[in-house]
């Protein structure tokens, strides 16, 4: 497959409720271009910049980021990179956390801290509506059952002011979502899930039943858990592809309300990822990776 092949929108297209523009199931997600730790500038500017502006040149219409990468560096990045943007383009960011002097993850949960982010987001990406925010909610170990209507109904009442066009959660309980939903419509989820590490399956099935789009962040496992298998080599080594884009093409095929946002800070790895919107896997393929044990 050759560089003029490459079309994100192969593996099809997701539209929100109530928005006339559609976004690739195939996006980006932006939070490798800041520094090591996703702390501090990169080491390569231009590199980041000109792996950005390859995202849109590979029709990828969604884009994920946040204020807290850098922090502010990869939003400042993307406005460098890519403002104007184009019409098709949707930013989805997240707000919930801080970091600290040292580079630490810390909560930033209260209502005047989310609407201040909002501002911040906007300010640096240089937008006057975010299109989509997330609420990332609380918990490194996984999602936590904490209440959220105050944080919520502040992150509404943006929406309302015409700040955020949708609203989404991040590392969320179903129950969570069923709240928030009382509150203004959740228009996506961001949870862990891969192909090794299907632990939010009901997620899964409860955002395709429920029209959520759902975004496995860690699709292609984390920094603390490389993703690894037996069973997932066997089908790329078959299918001569790499083992990310079979497992980034088993998310696409795993429902067709995912949306995929694996990043990277290289435009050859990108475009690596790109190419598994055109991979189709059989069902010889699916039944071989389903006995991967998680």
């Amino acid at each position: 497959m050759t560089s003029a092949d490459l079309d994100a929108a192969a593996g099809g297209t997701w539209q929100f409720d109530g928005d006339g523009r559609t976004v690739t199931r195939m996006g980006y997600g932006a939070m490798q271009l800041a520094g090591p730790g996703v702390f501090g500038p990169p080491a390569n500017r231009d590199n980041s910049l000109a792996v950005l502006r390859r995202v849109v040149e590979l029709g990828i219409t969604h884009i994920d980021t946040s204020d807290f990468y850098g922090p502010y560096v990869v939003n400042e990045l993307i406005r460098e990179a890519l403002h104007p943007y184009p019409a098709n383009l949707v930013l989805v960011t997240k707000v919930g956390a801080r970091r600290d002097e040292q580079g630490g993850w810390l909560e930033a949960f209260e209502p005047n801290e989310l609407g201040k982010a909002v501002e911040d987001n906007l300010a640096h990406l240089g937008i006057d509506t975010i299109d989509l925010v997330n609420l990332r909610m609380p918990g490194l170990a996984g999602p936590e059952e904490r209440e959220i209507g105050k944080q919520f109904e502040t992150l509404a009442d943006l929406r309302e002011q015409g700040l955020i066009r949708h609203l989404g959660l991040s590392n969320a309980t179903i129950a969570q979502v069923e709240a928030a939903r009382a509150i203004a419509p959740v228009a996506q989820v961001q949870n862990a899930f891969n192909v090794v590490d299907r632990g939010n399956a009901a997620m899964v099935e409860y955002c395709a039943a429920q029209g959520i789009a759902y975004v496995p962040f860690f699709p292609l496992g984390s920094a603390f858990r490389p993703m690894s298998s037996d069973v997932l080599s066997a089908v790329a080594a078959r299918r001569g592809a790499t083992v990310q884009q079979i497992a980034l093409a088993w998310l696409l095929a795993r429902s067709p309300s995912i949306l995929l946002i694996p990043g990277t800070s290289s435009v050859a790895h990108l475009e690596q990822n790109v190419a598994a919107a055109n991979t189709v896997l059989t069902e010889d393929d699916l039944a071989q990776l389903d006995t991967i044990e998680n």
